[in-house]
């Protein structure tokens, strides 16, 4: 049951007739695994603590360097040095003491993974590498734990939820393992505020998921151009050969 102080600390979500007591209490009650908590794990941890995620999961290998301060807003110049989980709790602390913050600061193996997957309610995908991705994605898959994935890059950003119900796709279905290489900002370069579109965007998919409301992307590529500030939809459907969800 919510005290009175959550009542007035989330009063703007209760009064939302799709949220409303039963969504917050959803959302207080569940556990999300953020995974990265760079240019898109920022505003994601930050907007899930603030609206009230009652746990949360943070994983990065990564310590905050002066070049990521540009964009990745969860870490403040006192953190250059720090593990970036580290720096990044003391943040979603700072904006919520009650949500229980777990931080790994090296990057678990896939039996690892498997567990820390078994126990959260949603998964969002905030790495930078496609081999971490389908890892997530097989997991989650195996699970059936929904994943929220975000990308971006340069001006343009994607994002994409995989719930997988049946019927529905998986990021397996969309990419095939061999036919990318990774491209990091480091290499291509990124405006500050695309990251804070896209992590915005992945934070609303994971409270629908965790409320029960609305409908989320899935079956859906979103993609975002900052240049023309124009979206496109994709829309997608389970590869049947696809060796993940087939």
């Amino acid at each position: 049951m919510l005290t009175d102080e959550q009542l007035l600390k989330y009063s703007r979500q209760i009064m939302l007739p799709q949220i409303d007591i039963a969504g917050q209490e959803a959302l207080l009650n569940s556990h999300l695994l953020i995974i990265g908590l760079g240019g898109l794990g920022a505003p994601v941890a930050m907007y899930l603590a603030a609206a009230g995620v009652g746990e949360l999961t943070l994983i990065d290998d990564d310590k905050v360097d002066l070049s990521n301060l540009q964009r990745q807003i969860i870490h403040q110049f006192e953190s250059i040095g720090k593990d970036k989980v580290e720096s990044a709790k003391i943040t979603a602390l700072s904006l919520n003491p009650e949500t229980r913050i777990n931080i790994i600061n090296y990057r678990p193996g896939e039996e690892e993974m498997s567990t820390l997957i078994e126990q959260a309610n949603v998964v969002i995908d905030c790495c930078d590498n496609f081999s971490t991705r389908f890892m997530l994605n097989r997991i989650c898959h195996n699970y059936r734990v929904p994943l929220v994935s975000g990308a971006a890059i340069r001006w343009e950003g994607q994002l994409s939820t995989y719930t997988y119900e049946q019927g529905t796709p998986c990021y397996r279905c969309l990419y095939e393992e061999d036919a990318f290489n990774d491209q990091t900002c480091t290499q291509n370069g990124v405006v500050a505020p695309l990251v804070g579109v896209i992590g915005s965007m992945q934070a609303m998919e994971a409270i629908k998921l965790i409320s029960g409301t609305g409908h989320t992307v899935t079956g859906r590529l979103m993609l975002f151009d900052g240049m023309d500030m124009s979206w496109r939809e994709i829309r997608f459907k389970p590869r049947p050969a696809c060796p993940v969800c087939s």
